[in-house]
């Protein structure tokens, strides 16, 4: 009883934190698109979390994270249009580039959940009603924070600027590209039966034990970065997505559980500890070969 209050209590502090985000980052023109969009996101978390929990599946997890992102930008973008009267490259390159992410990602880890038959971080999660949906609201708080910035671009008026939006996209480019190769490396090499059991130390790979994650980090600063000339005042709090992604990916849901679940696995296998220990957990080495 006393770990489902203290789920509930974190769970209302994501959605007063989210709130806090929402004021700050709220236009001077007052447009309410951005509170729209957070109700939106976390709206679309309990519609979805529901039937699952129902179900005892975590199957459309990831599907409703990309979905997610998707429908905060349709809606976004619609908005935006409305408020003043046309676009802009910054808002077309904004979303364009998290469609193309969203799209990409939920559908390779949804059909990634659906070869291998379940998600293992949902084992235990997924039973209890209040953890479940912890899980939930921070795939909300995940979307949320990434789009951030964009959300505030989306929001605000319109404004003349290429040197950053060049320099984002290029960076969001060179994650992007990163993250598909990391994903492509060890989708193939899950797929060779010679590698059951082994742990991939190869490629990207063998520069960094989550260069997938990094790949993602690199691709949100981008969009940061594409986002930065329109913040004023409080909008400059939009700067801590970058650190959130960090923390997410190497804290909360990421990196610490993938590498538990490795030191249980291969643990005890010589091997593994030689390469954790010449291997970085994050940024990768770019002077370590294979």
């Amino acid at each position: 009883m006393k770990d489902n209050a203290l789920r509930l209590l974190f769970i209302l502090f994501i959605l007063l934190f989210v709130g806090g985000l929402v004021y700050a980052g709220t236009p001077v023109s007052n447009s309410p698109l951005l509170a729209q969009a957070a109700l939106l996101i976390f709206g679309i978390q309990v519609l979805m979390f529901l039937p699952s929990y129902w179900a005892q599946t975590e199957h459309f997890y990831d599907l409703t994270g990309g979905l997610t992102y998707l429908s905060a930008l349709a809606f976004m973008a619609y908005g935006h249009q409305q408020l003043y009267g046309s676009w802009d490259l910054r808002s077309l390159v904004l979303v364009v580039l998290i469609g193309i992410w969203a799209i990409r990602l939920s559908s390779f880890l949804f059909t990634r959940v659906q070869r291998v038959g379940k998600d293992g971080r949902f084992d235990e999660i997924k039973t209890s009603f209040t953890r479940f949906l912890l899980a939930w609201m921070l795939q909300g708080l995940w979307v949320f924070m990434c789009t951030y910035p964009a959300l505030i671009a989306l929001a605000s008026p319109p404004k003349k600027e290429i040197i950053f939006l060049c320099l984002g996209a290029l960076l969001w480019l060179v994650g992007w590209g990163y993250e598909v190769l990391a994903d492509h490396q060890k989708t193939a090499f899950n797929k060779d039966l010679n590698n059951k059991g082994k742990f991939i130390d190869s490629g990207l790979w063998a520069q960094s034990r989550h260069p997938n994650y990094v790949g993602e980090w690199v691709l949100w600063t981008g969009i940061t970065l594409i986002a930065l000339p329109v913040f004023e005042g409080p909008q400059w709090l939009a700067l801590i997505t970058p650190c959130f992604v960090y923390g997410l990916l190497n804290k909360v849901s990421g990196v610490n559980l993938l590498e538990e679940r490795a030191d249980q696995k291969w643990g005890d296998d010589p091997a593994y500890q030689q390469y954790k220990k010449e291997t970085p957990v994050f940024f990768p080495n770019f002077f370590k070969s294979n």
